[in-house]
């Protein structure tokens, strides 16, 4: 039997599943929220603190930066939907959204990981 050359062996159809784009983008969105030290330590440290939440004015000091540093990175994790921010007055208090961190890893785990 003769074989088809017209389409390579190796060429089939692209598997269904994997990332939508807008998943795509929001995953990317939080991911390089995530890729920095002083993210990371930030959330851990409001995570750490009494009732899962912080006041910017708490954070300066345990990661050895300015307040406007702090509150630029503060700002990069609300757009990507890891904190919340809540205005108190003067003073503007973060908190980790409910399961954001888990979305993460659940879309990694089920979209890009491998197949079992």
């Amino acid at each position: 039997m003769m074989e088809d050359m017209t389409t390579p062996s190796c060429c089939t159809s692209p598997p269904h599943g994997g990332l939508t784009e807008p998943e795509a983008s929001e995953l990317a969105s939080r991911l390089k929220a995530l890729a920095d030290p002083t993210r990371l330590r930030l959330l851990s440290i409001i995570a750490a603190h009494e009732g899962a939440e912080a006041c910017v004015c708490d954070l300066t000091e345990p990661v050895g930066l300015s307040q406007p540093t702090v509150s630029h990175h503060l700002k990069v994790l609300t757009r990507a939907g890891l904190v919340t921010r809540e205005q108190r007055g003067v003073w503007a208090y973060y908190a980790i959204v409910p399961g954001a961190l888990e979305s993460v890893s659940t879309l990694l785990e089920e979209k890009v990981g491998a197949p079992a």
